[in-house]
């Protein structure tokens, strides 16, 4: 997909450095920067994982479910 953005005349000098000294196009250095980006702030799993664990002390999870809407009350 192409798409069209903006920058300032600095940063696409540098971009073109960059690329001439990797001897890539910049449109290459620009998806390697976007890659980049998106592994650093991609959303993490890991603190999901338990996040129950601390709503009983039952690993069975039919148990715990009972446990929780126990609570509700009718």
């Amino acid at each position: 997909m192409r798409t069209i953005i903006e920058l300032p005349d600095k940063q696409l000098a540098a971009l073109t450095r960059l690329a001439q000294a990797r001897k890539v196009s910049r449109a290459e250095i620009i998806r390697q920067a976007v890659d980049g980006y998106l592994q650093m702030n991609a959303p993490s799993l890991e603190g999901a994982f338990g996040v129950w664990s601390s709503k009983g002390k039952s690993r069975d999870g039919l148990a715990l479910q009972r446990k929780l809407r126990g609570e509700w009350g009718r």
